[in-house]
């Protein structure tokens, strides 16, 4: 059978994950760490085929990528669709904040993902809706080959619970979407999509402390 291979991926950790912020849209740098996290899934990554590389086109997530591809001569296509769910004026803020200042919503966003709503901020169903929709498009051109696509935890998350399929209820439940972690799922010609890993770390060369995420 012609299966076509994706392998997901969250960017390293970045600045504002150890600040404990909301990045969304916007963006902050690789910390130290997370330029080893990437590094470590490249060597994981380095005897196994790999036809294309797409990214989000968040400066964080074009940065793993390169740092994963390593010296293959592969480009990375860079794509909007792959981008973290737009927070709106969440972004830049501390977590701790915005729990304080907007109970109702923060609340939503981890315990009802479907009823989240926020200022100038998407919906998890509108991040779902393009990243699902850039994905499918990708394993149909891409079909019989081997991609990897770099993005972040809210789309990585919606992505894998239709796969799986799990209601947006229970998206936050196990497992953890650690920086720079790997999913990996085979489609089947006609699109079934089979989930071989899923928020694996195996490749992580250090270990994983409380403050890492």
């Amino acid at each position: 059978m012609n299966k076509t291979t994706v392998y997901l991926v969250r960017h390293g950790q970045t600045e504002w994950n150890v600040e404990h912020r909301f990045q969304g849209h916007q963006d902050s740098p690789l910390t130290e760490l997370g330029v080893k996290q990437a590094r470590w899934l490249g060597e994981a990554l380095r005897e196994h085929p790999l036809d294309w590389i797409y990214s989000s086109s968040s400066p964080r997530a074009v940065k793993t990528a390169e740092l994963i591809r390593g010296s293959r001569p592969i480009a990375i296509t860079e794509c909007d669709e792959m981008k973290e769910i737009n927070l709106g004026e969440w972004e830049g803020q501390i977590v701790t904040e915005i729990a304080e200042r907007y109970p109702e919503a923060y609340e939503h966003f981890w315990r009802q993902p479907d009823r989240f709503r926020a200022a100038q901020a998407e919906t998890f169903a509108e991040v779902e809706r393009r990243a699902l929709g850039k994905l499918r498009h990708i394993v149909r051109d891409h079909a019989g080959q081997t991609v990897l696509i770099v993005t972040h935890t809210v789309v990585v998350k919606l992505l894998m619970a239709a796969f799986e399929p799990r209601p947006i209820e229970q998206l936050w439940e196990l497992p953890y979407i650690h920086p720079a972690c790997l999913c990996k799922i085979e489609f089947t010609e006609d699109g079934k999509p089979d989930i071989k890993l899923h928020g694996d770390i195996s490749h992580y060369q250090e270990p994983l402390l409380p403050a890492e995420g």
